[in-house]
C-alpha cells in the first residue's frame, strides 16, 4: 500500500503543481481545485484507514492503526514515533519548516467505540458510501471510480468515520494540496495521536509527562467533537470533563422465584432505581447537596457567544422526535455549561425473550458524569457518595462480605473507574483565539462561530496540566454523524470543508 499510494502522490503533485499554482489568484481557491482533482484519491485513503479495525478495547488493532499512521504520515515528511506508557499506543510526530517560528500541535484519536455489528446497516468496517442519512431512507452505493462525479452530500459509512480518524485524512490532504500548489507551510507541525481516547486516555498523563518537551508549541488545537447543528464552521473554547461510575445493588444471595419470595426479599432492581431516581429531581436538575457550589456562571464574553449561535431547538425536537426538553427554559448552549449525570446502562435481569420470574441477587447501572470547570473528580466522589449515603445507603467499595449483606439492608457498591478527568476552558478573547477567528473567517468571509463549551469531552486538561500553549476545540464532523453508535458516518462535504480549514491554519498562522 505504502508504496503505491506514494507514487500515486509523487505523480500527481509533480503534475498539478505547475498547473495550480497559475490556475487561480486567491489564496484559497488552490486547496479547493486540488481537492476537486484527488477526490477518489482522498476517499480511497479514508477507506482503507477505517478498514483497520480499531475497537478501544483491544490493544493490538490499535498498534495497527498507528503503524498505518506513521507510514502515511512519513510520506509528507513526518519524523514519527509509536509511544507507550503501558496502556493503548500514541503516535507522536512532527514536521520542521524552515523559517518557521511558530508552532501549532494537533491532537486526533485513532480509537473507536466497540461495535454490535447486527445493528448496523453495513459492517462497520467495511466503509461503505451512501446517499445520505440511513435515517433518511439513504441507499448504499457502490465504490465510485475515476469517471464517478462525487456528490458532496454523499456520507461515508464506517466505525470512526465521524469520531475521530477524519482529521488525519484532511490535514494529510490539506499539506497534498498545499506541496501541489508549492505553497509552503507557514508553522512546525506537531502531531500526538491518541490510541485511547475512547476508554479516557488511562495513560495520556503519563504520555505527556515522558514527552511534554517534544510537543512544546505555540498553540495546540484538538481535532475532534461534532459541529452545531446548524453546520457553521465552528471553534470551541471548552469541553467538559468525564467520570465513570460503575453501581451494584444487592438482593438474595442466590436467584429467587418471584412468585414466592416476591413482596418479601428486597429486589436489587427496585434498589438501584430508587438511587438512580435520587441523583435528579423533576426538573432534570441534579438532586445531590452542594452539586452547582464550584459551578461558574457564563460570563459576559460566552453569554455573547451564545446569543450569536443560531436557535436550533426547534430544529432538533423536530428531528430527534422529541415533545420536550430535559431542562426547559435554558437553550441547549447553556445547558451543555451545566454538569450533567447520565444513566449510560441498567441491567437488572432479562427482558423479552431473556426474561424470567426470578429476583435476581444483583442489579447494576453504569453511569457518565460530565464535569464543569472548577470541578475535579475527587470533589465529585465525595459528593455522590455522601448523598447516598444520605439516602440511607451502606456504600462499599468492594464486594461486600456476608455479613454486611445480612446486616444492612441496601448497599450500594461504587466501583469509580480509570480514566477521569476534569474540563477545560480557554478564553475566547485570548491572542491566539482572536488570530485563528481571523485566520477562519478569511476563508469565505463568512463569521466563524464561537462556542464556549460543548457539551462532549475530551482529556484535555491533562494538557492544561503539563503545557503551556492554549488550547481550542476544531470539530469538523456533521452532529448527526451517530458517533459511539451504530452507522456511524461522516458527510463528505464536511471533509472537504476540513482540509479547506487545515490549509488555511497550516499557511497562514505563521505568518506575521
Amino acid at each position: 500500500m505504502a508504496g503505491n499510494l506514494k507514487a500515486i502522490l509523487t505523480f500527481g503533485m509533480l503534475s498539478m503543481s505547475t498547473h495550480i499554482a497559475h490556475a487561480f489568484e486567491s489564496d484559497g481557491d488552490y486547496v479547493e481545485l486540488y481537492r476537486q482533482q484527488n477526490e477518489l484519491r482522498i476517499l480511497n485513503d479514508f477507506r482503507d484507514f477505517l478498514s483497520i479495525r480499531n475497537t478501544a478495547a483491544q490493544p493490538d488493532d490499535q498498534q495497527k492503526n498507528a503503524e498505518w499512521i506513521v507510514d502515511y504520515i512519513g510520506m509528507r515528511g513526518f519524523v514519527s514515533e509509536i509511544v507507550r506508557a503501558g496502556g493503548a499506543p500514541y503516535v507522536i510526530a512532527e514536521k520542521a519548516v524552515p523559517g518557521a517560528t511558530k508552532t501549532v500541535l494537533f491532537y486526533v484519536h485513532f480509537d473507536g467505540q466497540p461495535t454490535i455489528s447486527e445493528n448496523w446497516a453495513s459492517p462497520p468496517f467495511t466503509p461503505t458510501l451512501r446517499t445520505g442519512a440511513i435515517e433518511k431512507g439513504a441507499q448504499a452505493l457502490p465504490w465510485p471510480t475515476k469517471s464517478t462525479p462525487i456528490d458532496p452530500e454523499w456520507r461515508l459509512f464506517a466505525r470512526s468515520a465521524g469520531d475521530d480518524k477524519a482529521p488525519i485524512i484532511g490535514l494529510m490532504a490539506a499539506l497534498d494540496a498545499m506541496e501541489a500548489a508549492d505553497k509552503p507551510p507557514s508553522i512546525n507541525i506537531k502531531l500526538i495521536l491518541d490510541g485511547e481516547e475512547e476508554k479516557g486516555s488511562p495513560t495520556l498523563k503519563e504520555i505527556l509527562e515522558a514527552y511534554g518537551d517534544r510537543l512544546k508549541s505555540d498553540l495546540i488545537l484538538f481535532c475532534d467533537a461534532p459541529l452545531h447543528q446548524s453546520g457553521n464552521r465552528q471553534l470551541v473554547y471548552g469541553m467538559r470533563g468525564s467520570m465513570t461510575l460503575e453501581l451494584t445493588a444487592y438482593g438474595p444471595l442466590r436467584p429467587l422465584h418471584s412468585g414466592h419470595y416476591g413482596n418479601w426479599a428486597p429486589n436489587p432492581n427496585d434498589t438501584l432505581m430508587r438511587a438512580l431516581i435520587s441523583l435528579k429531581n423533576e426538573d432534570g436538575s441534579i438532586a445531590v447537596d452542594g452539586y452547582y457550589g464550584d459551578v461558574p456562571p457564563p460570563n459576559a464574553a460566552e453569554r455573547a457567544a451564545i446569543a450569536a449561535i443560531p436557535d436550533i431547538d426547534a430544529q432538533l425536537k423536530e428531528e430527534l422526535a422529541i415533545a420536550e426538553r430535559e431542562q426547559p427554559g435554558k437553550r441547549i448552549e447553556e445547558l451543555v455549561m451545566e454538569p450533567a449525570i447520565v444513566i449510560k446502562g441498567f441491567q437488572g435481569g432479562g427482558v423479552e425473550g431473556k426474561s424470567r420470574n426470578i429476583i435476581q441477587p444483583t442489579a447494576q447501572a453504569s453511569i457518565n458524569f460530565r464535569l464543569v470547570k472548577n470541578q475535579t473528580p475527587s470533589g465529585v466522589k465525595l459528593k455522590i457518595e455522601a448523598h447516598f449515603k444520605a439516602k440511607g445507603y451502606r456504600v462499599v467499595r468492594g464486594q461486600p462480605s456476608l455479613e454486611d449483606r445480612r446486616t444492612y439492608g441496601k448497599i450500594l457498591k461504587l466501583d469509580w473507574r480509570p480514566g477521569a478527568y476534569g474540563a477545560f476552558k480557554t478564553p475566547l478573547d485570548g491572542v491566539e483565539s482572536l488570530r485563528l477567528v481571523e485566520i477562519l473567517d478569511a476563508i469565505d468571509g463568512e463569521p466563524t462561530m464561537q462556542t464556549p463549551t460543548l457539551g462532549g469531552s475530551l482529556p484535555i486538561v491533562l494538557f492544561e496540566e503539563h503545557l503551556t500553549a492554549p488550547i481550542i476545540v476544531l470539530p469538523i464532523a456533521n452532529h448527526d454523524n451517530n458517533q459511539h453508535g451504530r452507522n456511524e458516518n461522516i458527510r463528505l462535504q464536511n471533509l472537504w470543508d476540513a482540509i479547506d480549514i487545515y490549509a488555511a491554519v497550516i499557511e497562514k498562522y505563521g505568518i506575521d
